[in-house]
This record gives structure tokens, C-alpha cells and sequence, in this order.
């Protein structure tokens, strides 16, 4: 059955076609150094997920292939937990919803789809920034403070802003795009706020809390837009 727990012994049995040499004392070697952690039954019998096995099959296809102390596997596992990719050089890539180059892949990936977490380093280098930028982002606001990880949110921040100082704009000169963003939360907040809109958002409409805030922001977004092209027609 899809997404069936299994046990070492089985475990070992998917494994050892692709790699004769592993082992029960291997499997469990590859646990102790923190490289994959099974649930454990009630009696203390290993349970090995579908992503286990994936993740299994990273490490052993990273030992024999590349000949990748634990150290480097763990980083790039490290890596993937935290939502990147990486480049057919080794180049470690945010998965973005428009994904990037082909990735390498050293047999299956572990599991995918998780939330993406960067450190500053790889914000600066996925959003195209400098370290002086990063900070002034942080500064006025943009980004968050005393952030160990960013999130794929933070990101989109970093690389707008980002162009936007390439055109020659000072960070200082982007704080009114924030208080707008707050503004317009602010609003969403209200309408839903009103009794009456959302009772008619759940009755009439079918409607939850998430889809009417997302709607009244993507109209704020639609009139930002038609402001802009009437201000760009007027000027012509």
C-alpha cells in the first residue's frame, strides 16, 4: 500500500539491488550519524516511511557515486530539508514555484515540497544581492530581524527590492511598499471583520476567511496596477 511503513528487513530487500553492499549494521550506522531517523513501534521495532527509503537511497547512491564524506552528505541533506535544489555543478537552488535548471540528482530526492528555509548567505545569493543591501532591507523593515531562516516570502521581498536598487532606487526609498502591503492587510482584516460580507462569503459563495483575504488583496494588487498604467497613460 502507498506510503506503508516497513521494517529493516524489508527495507533492506528494496535497497539491495541498487546497492549490494548495505547492510543491516550500514542502516542502522546511517541512524545513529542522524542521517535518517525511522519511527519507532511500541516494542522499539524501526518503521522505515516511503521518504526514508528516498532518503536512503540519496545517502548510499552519494557515498558510492561521489565518494561524499557524512559531513558533505549531511549539509546537502541539511539543504534539501530546508526546500532547495541543486544545479547540475552543485550549486545549491531555492525551489521556486518556476523551478530551475535541472537539478542533480543522486538517484531519488528526498521529499519534496517542503517549506523553503534559507540562511542569510543563500537569501543574498538566491535574491541576487549584496550584503549591504540584505542589511538595509532588514534595517527599514523589508525583512525580518534576528531571522535564522527566511522563507520562500521573504525571498520574492529580497528579489523585487532587489531589482529595484539595480535601477539605481535606494532601500530607503521601498519603506512606503511595505506600509502599503500593511495597509492592505489591514484592509482584508476589516472586510472580514464585517458580520455581514462574511456571512455571505460562507452561505452564498462557499467562501472561507483565507480565499476572501486572498481575493481582497489581489483586487488591491488589480487597482495598483490600473493607478500605475493611468498614471504612465496621463504622463505620455
Amino acid at each position: 500500500m502507498p506510503g506503508e511503513h516497513i521494517g529493516i528487513g524489508a527495507l533492506i530487500a528494496q535497497l539491495e539491488d541498487d546497492f549490494p553492499d548495505v547492510t543491516i549494521s550500514k542502516v542502522r550506522f546511517l541512524e545513529a550519524e542522524g542521517l535518517v531517523t525511522p519511527a519507532r513501534t511500541a516494542s522499539g521495532y524501526r518503521k522505515f516511511s516511503p521518504e526514508d527509503v528516498e532518503r536512503l537511497r540519496f545517502v548510499l547512491s552519494a557515498q558510492r557515486d561521489r565518494f561524499w564524506p557524512l559531513k558533505v552528505i549531511r549539509e546537502r541533506l541539511d539543504a534539501i530539508d530546508r526546500g532547495l535544489t541543486f544545479s547540475d555543478e552543485g550549486e545549491a537552488l531555492p525551489a521556486v514555484d518556476e523551478p530551475p535548471a535541472p537539478a542533480e540528482r543522486l538517484g531519488p530526492v528526498p521529499a519534496a515540497g517542503r517549506p523553503l528555509r534559507l540562511t542569510a548567505v543563500e537569501l543574498q545569493h538566491a535574491a541576487d544581492i549584496d550584503t549591504d543591501t540584505f542589511r538595509e532591507l532588514i534595517s527599514y523593515g523589508l525583512l525580518p530581524k534576528n531571522q535564522e531562516h527566511f522563507g520562500q516570502g521573504d525571498l520574492g521581498v529580497a528579489r523585487a527590492a532587489g531589482a529595484l536598487v539595480a535601477t539605481g532606487i535606494d532601500v530607503r526609498h521601498l519603506r512606503p511598499f511595505k506600509s502599503a502591503a500593511e495597509r492592505e492587510l489591514g484592509l482584508a482584516d476589516h472586510v472580514l471583520g464585517q458580520h455581514a460580507l462574511r456571512g455571505r462569503a460562507a452561505s452564498s459563495e462557499g467562501l472561507d476567511d483565507d480565499t476572501v483575504t486572498r481575493q481582497v488583496i489581489e483586487d488591491c494588487l488589480e487597482l495598483h496596477v490600473a493607478l500605475l498604467r493611468r498614471g504612465l497613460e496621463s504622463g505620455a
